[in-house]
């Protein structure tokens, strides 16, 4: 299922962001492509080895681990560090479908994607087109959020970045291997956890169906993680 996950980052992080990603040096993003998306991909993206990367990452990585929403929706197990993005004057990613399996940055280390997240850190009225397009059962989804906000989907759809018109669209971009393997199960844990935290709010922990959904919840990770 697609999610949008609201205020990963603040306006005053954004901003931060945007000011030191204006005074780098960019390269082409087919450095990142498979041998396939690379003959659609035509955008920019920071070196994976500046230092600035580094550091950004690492911004956005605490930033996510830490919002109980993605929590929620990704179920996290290992994270592929961020990289961004950058998209000005006819500047597309035409579809295709990321790989299935990634190394770690700066390790030997290869996870499973399941979970692929983009982080905007344009807001629309920044740029016309560069719209992601995702694809489910329900057919495609245009999608241009907020900066700060971010889109989680599962690395199994077929997706694009549409050409942009006008403007410039800035966003980070990273992948996740989930304890939940499977897009359904991860979406009923989701739906469950929602219930829970709903409950929790009207009734407080103690009451006795929160105390009944939450072990069903953690007996359905138990069933279906793989740690």
């Amino acid at each position: 299922m697609i999610h949008h996950i609201p205020n990963v980052l603040t306006p005053d992080q954004v901003q931060a962001f945007r000011q030191q990603m204006d005074q780098a040096d960019w390269t082409h993003g087919k450095v990142t492509a498979g041998t396939l998306s690379a003959a659609v991909k035509k955008n920019q993206q920071l070196p994976e080895d500046l230092p600035l990367t580094h550091a950004l990452s690492e911004q956005v990585m605490a930033a996510v681990w830490n919002h109980p929403l993605f929590v929620s929706a990704a179920l996290p197990h290992q994270m592929i560090p961020p990289l961004f993005n950058r998209y000005q004057a006819s500047e597309s990613f035409g579809f295709h479908v990321d790989n299935a399996i990634r190394l770690i940055r700066g390790s030997n280390q290869h996870i499973r994607t399941d979970v692929s997240c983009t982080l905007f850190l344009s807001d629309p009225e920044e740029y016309d087109g560069g719209e992601l397009v995702v694809e489910d059962t329900y057919g495609f989804h245009e999608i241009k959020l907020p900066a700060g906000d971010l889109i989680l989907y599962p690395s199994t759809s077929l997706h694009q970045v549409t050409p942009i018109t006008r403007g410039c669209r800035v966003a980070s971009f990273f992948w996740v291997q989930s304890m939940i393997r499977d897009d359904s199960q991860r979406h009923l844990l989701f739906n469950l956890d929602e219930s829970i935290q709903s409950l929790r709010a009207q009734h407080g922990d103690l009451y006795p169906e929160v105390i009944k959904l939450t072990s069903l919840y953690h007996n359905l990770i138990r069933m279906w993680a793989e740690v």
